[in-house]
């Protein structure tokens, strides 16, 4: 049994429940677990991490490639199990303990949590659990629909425990490209030089005797929570489309565009989606998170080639992808997130990256993590890798939310994740601002009668015409410039009552 999973005869005798395997932890440990964005996340030891919680105390530092499915997170949150998290999220749970203080959240970038992990700037991982598909007879673990940080926890750390997951199909082996970077400072460069290029292998290496426990699931990812598009996230797609298409004229990249990458959720999704109607052809994407307007580019012909480090579908799009696994393996590679998101790779590929803001300012600041700039949302995530090293950094917003209530143009950002000096284009469905070769005192104008909604213009103008009387390179009037966070804060609504 579990013959065609379990490739290595002597590791049978690892088998075991997840209550079994709960027991090799211990509290204070830091725990590697496989999962990026809500795929490839270990289904039964959370689970049992929780149950264990029940008769004793356990706290752990838990660290994944980025947020877990199946309420995983908010289970173990809302259970005292996770004392430290990093470096992503997106379970409502978790995000109020973490916004209440109980857990403590480290917010990073997702290139970077593997590196200070093997440099030691982090506490080293005591157990990887890590969702596979098989194990090979040389102990080699065959990841299932992400691979995330799973391949540096399983370097790096002193036990392994291995879900074997039934419901991830065979198939799934040779989708993967593992590759990992040596130690600094003698390490060499990474030698990829195009999203279709393969550097590594194609499963986990692993020694067997590492290995202290092997639990046998069945259960599927959770599907994306993504929405489908509207006539929003259209307009902000129709905008971003025109844009490209005339740095096409423009000579500055052909028809196959420059390899693309788009952020998690459904604004981003939704202008991939827009994508299926362009002119463009044979495009590329080097991104880290595949979502089902990849695999919508993939059909239509348009997109050639998808390189990720995840794969997050509706369940509609997830059953179409393992039906015709075949075809979609031969266009699709998925690797460690410290590749897919690594600063020197999107630098040398060229990387038009597309992300999404919760609030930008009117001289390119941009916010993307924090509500109010106090409350945690989601995280960084890769945004800040791809918008610092791209070629083209493009973030897209609503221009309000709450029915208007909220203006996702501000005077001045509540927190800073991006600086005006990594944000190449902002959008949203009422235009396109291209801040390009622009200094703070031309941007200002172009973002508020680009991007704002109409209703929040006439105070954005009067607020930059008295923040231009006081002068400086990059105007404010301070004692103003968070006025409008402070009024909604207090009255829920950031329409002011009267001119600035």
């Amino acid at each position: 049994m579990y013959q065609d999973r379990i490739r290595r005869p002597a590791l049978m005798e690892k088998l075991m429940t997840a209550q079994q395997a709960a027991r090799l932890f211990k509290s204070g440990m830091t725990v590697g677990m496989s999962g990026f964005t809500r795929a490839g996340d270990a289904k039964a030891l959370p689970l049992a991490l929780v149950e264990r919680s029940r008769q004793e105390a356990l706290q752990l530092t838990l660290v994944t490639g980025a947020s877990l499915g199946n309420d995983s997170d908010g289970l173990m949150a809302n259970a005292g199990v996770v004392a430290r998290r990093m470096p992503f999220q997106s379970d409502a749970a978790l995000r109020r303990k973490i916004n209440s203080g109980e857990v403590m959240f480290i917010d990073q970038h997702l290139s970077e949590t593997a590196e200070q992990l093997r440099s030691g700037d982090l506490h080293g991982i005591d157990i990887a659990v890590v969702e596979a598909v098989a194990i090979t007879p040389d102990g080699g673990i065959v990841p299932t629909m992400s691979v995330g940080n799973s391949a540096s926890f399983v370097q790096q750390a002193r036990q392994v425990i291995v879900e074997i997951n039934l419901s991830a199909p065979l198939a799934l082996e040779g989708l993967h490209d593992i590759y990992l970077p040596a130690s600094r400072p003698h390490r060499g460069a990474i030698p990829m030089l195009t999203p279709w290029q393969r550097i590594g292998s194609t499963t986990i290496p692993l020694d067997p005797d590492r290995i202290a426990a092997i639990v046998i699931t069945d259960s599927p990812d959770s599907p994306s929570n993504a929405l489908p598009p509207d006539a929003e996230t259209d307009a902000i797609a129709r905008h971003v489309i025109a844009f490209l298409e005339g740095e096409v004229k423009a000579g500055r990249m052909g028809p196959e565009l420059l390899p693309l990458q788009a952020g998690i959720g459904t604004i981003a999704n939704a202008v991939l989606h827009g994508l299926v109607d362009s002119p463009f052809r044979d495009l590329t994407m080097y991104s880290e998170v595949l979502q089902d307007s990849a695999l919508e580019l993939l059909d239509s012909g348009q997109l050639a080639i998808a390189s990720a480090s995840s794969i997050t579908l509706s369940a509609a799009m997830h059953d179409k992808f393992i039906r015709e696994l075949e075809r979609y393996r031969k266009r699709v590679i998925l690797r460690p997130q410290e590749i897919s998101n690594h600063p020197e790779v999107v630098r040398r590929l060229g990387i038009i990256a597309l992300n999404t803001a919760l609030e930008f300012d009117i001289y390119g600041n941009v916010n993307s993590t924090h509500v109010g700039g106090t409350h945690m949302m989601n995280g960084i995530g890769g945004s800040g890798d791809f918008a610092r090293n791209g070629a083209l950094s493009i973030f897209v917003s609503k221009a309000a939310a709450k029915g208007g209530k909220i203006s996702s143009v501000v005077p001045m950002v509540s927190h800073v994740d991006h600086t005006e000096h990594d944000v190449d284009v902002l959008v949203t469905e009422w235009g396109l601002a291209d801040l390009r070769g622009l200094a703070p005192r031309e941007r200002a104008p172009l973002i508020i009668e680009k991007c704002a909604d109409p209703a929040y213009r006439p105070a954005l103008r009067a607020y930059f015409e008295q923040a231009l009387q006081r002068g400086g390179q990059t105007p404010h009037v301070l004692e103003q410039a968070l006025s409008w966070h402070t009024r909604y804060r207090d009255t829920g609504d950031m329409r002011p009552t009267t001119s600035i």
